[in-house]
C-alpha cells in the first residue's frame, strides 16, 4: 500500500514494506518529480524514530538527484513513533528492543525494494544512517550489495559498554562489507571515543575494505542534525559536500 503526496520538486510517499519475518515495515520514499531512474539511497534513522528530521533528510537527498528511502525501524515495538530530542529515555526500550538479525531482516526488505522499482537505476544503491542509523548503515553495507555507504558517528559499531548500552559491536562483519564506507565522528561524543574510531579504522584496514573516517574534533554526537543541542554548524558545512562527493563518486554510472 502506498500514499503518493506532492512536495515542491519532489514526489515523496509512505509505502509499506513485507520483512522476512512476517512484520511489515512503513518506510518514507522521496525523489526528484518526473525524473528518469535515479541512483538509490537508504535513510537510516537516529534513535528517536522516522522523524520530521529523517523525512527532511530524505528529502534534502532527493533533490541532489537521488530515490530515497527511509525504513521505520522500529516498526515492531513502536510503529510511528517519534521521540523528543530532550528524552532519551523514551527512546531507549525501542533501541534495546532492536536485534541484528531483525535489522538484518529490515535492510534486506528495504534494499530489495529498491532492486525491484523501476524508478532506481539497476546496482546503484547506496546507504546513509545518522547515530542508530550510522551503525544500521554499516549492518546494511555488510548485508546488502551496497555501491557504497555513509555512516555518522555510528553507535555499536565497535563494541560498546556504557550505564546506558551494552553492545558486542559490528566488526566481525567488516569482510563482508561490500562497497566503500565513509565515517564521520565527532570528537567530542563521550560515548564514541576515538579508541571506537581506531577499532573501526583497523578492523576495516585488516579486511582489505576502501574506506575514509574524518573526525570533527570539535564536535558532539549528532552534530549534523540540526534539530538536536548538539549540532556544530560549521562540522555540518563541512561533512555535506563531502557526503555528496562520496556519494556522487560511487553511486555514478561511470
Amino acid at each position: 500500500m502506498t500514499r503518493l503526496e506532492a512536495s515542491p520538486n519532489l514526489e515523496t510517499e509512505t509505502v509499506t514494506l513485507k520483512v522476512a519475518d512476517g512484520t511489515s515495515m512503513n518506510a518514507y520514499a522521496s525523489r526528484p518529480s518526473g525524473a528518469g531512474p535515479s541512483p538509490g539511497l537508504l535513510v537510516f534513522q537516529e534513535a528517536f524514530g522516522l522523524n520530521h528530521y529523517i523525512r527532511g533528510m530524505a528529502d534534502r537527498l532527493a533533490r541532489e538527484g537521488y530515490f530515497t528511502l527511509a525504513p521505520e525501524l522500529f516498526h515492531r515495538s513502536a510503529p510511528g513513533f517519534e521521540g523528543s530530542y530532550t528524552d532519551f529515555s523514551a527512546v531507549m526500550p525501542h533501541v534495546r528492543a532492536l536485534t541484528n538479525e531483525g535489522l538484518e531482516a529490515d535492510v534486506k526488505a528495504a534494499f530489495n525494494f529498491m532492486t525491484k522499482d523501476s524508478r532506481v537505476a539497476p546496482g546503484r544503491v547506496g546507504a546513509i544512517g545518522f547515530c542508530m542509523g550510522g551503525r544500521t548503515s554499516f549492518l546494511a553495507a555488510a548485508a546488502c550489495p551496497l555501491r557504497a555507504a555513509v555512516s555518522f558517528y555510528g553507535s555499536g559499531i565497535a563494541p560498546v559498554k556504557t550505564a546506558l548500552i551494552s553492545n558486542p559491536g559490528l566488526l566481525d562483519r567488516a569482510p563482508r562489507i561490500s562497497g566503500p564506507l565513509l565515517l564521520f565522528w565527532g570528537g567530542q561524543d563521550k560515548n564514541i571515543t576515538r579508541d571506537h574510531h581506531r577499532q573501526v579504522a583497523d578492523a576495516l584496514a585488516q579486511a582489505g575494505k576502501k574506506f575514509a573516517s574524518v573526525e570533527f574534533s570539535y564536535a558532539d554526537h549528532g552534530f549534523f542534525c540540526d534539530e538536536r543541542a548538539s549540532y556544530n554548524a560549521e562540522a555540518s558545512k563541512l561533512a555535506w559536500p563531502m557526503v555528496l562527493d562520496f556519494l556522487r563518486s560511487n553511486l555514478s554510472d561511470a
